[in-house]
């Protein structure tokens, strides 16, 4: 499981972010699971200014790359952060 901090001062509604890119409604406090091609299933939870992630693999790989795209682009809109300042954050660990 991974923790991805919400960077101070970005409040987005996640629950909304999820439904729009992955069509998947829930409350992301108590927790939502779904399961996207490419990325596999995923279970994911809001505490305060951090955002749990646990992703188990998918049965079938797929290369097509625009899935990673669109993940990094929800989770850049999700936590406020890029994929170099997430990278930097994973590194402090």
């Amino acid at each position: 499981m991974r923790e991805y901090g919400i960077k101070r001062g970005h409040h987005t509604d996640i629950g909304k972010l999820i439904s729009t890119y992955y069509g998947a409604k829930g409350d992301i406090t108590k927790g939502i699971i779904f399961e996207t091609e490419g990325i596999g299933k995923i279970n994911m939870k809001q505490e305060k200014n951090s955002l749990f992630i646990d992703i188990s693999p998918p049965k079938t790989i797929c290369s097509d790359f625009s899935i990673i795209k669109r993940w990094n682009q929800f989770l850049f809109e999700a936590t406020g952060k890029d994929t170099k300042e997430r990278k930097k954050e994973f590194g402090k660990i």
